[in-house]
């Protein structure tokens, strides 16, 4: 598991090379969403399957220690080899990338 910056990823996602996946719950992203396939983290082993495991997977929560957990459970247990987190989640993001966004 790699740690991934905001404007890293950013690059990464318009260039059509990663995929982010947002594992907050259904609430934080009605709050703020930057894109990305939406499965919450308890639904993430199950849901692992939509995931193309040969693309980056960029992995984002709020503030990064849920998507570690997340990161790790895809390279463990899923067999993912491309897994990145977005270093400080969705409060970096907004702080770095688009301060438009509504906060926490």
């Amino acid at each position: 598991m790699t740690f991934i910056s905001p404007v890293e990823a950013k690059k990464e996602l318009e260039s059509g090379m990663a995929v982010l996946l947002d594992v907050r719950e259904p609430y934080e992203q009605t709050i703020c969403a930057i894109g990305g396939i939406q499965i919450p983290m308890a639904e993430v082993l199950n849901q692992a399957h939509v995931l193309d495991k040969t693309r980056m997977t960029i992995v984002m929560c709020r503030s990064g220690k849920r998507a570690e957990a997340v990161a790790n459970l895809l390279e463990k247990e899923c067999g993912f080899e491309q897994v990145c987190v977005l270093d400080g989640g969705v409060l970096a993001w907004i702080e770095q990338i688009d301060p438009e966004l509504e906060g926490y």
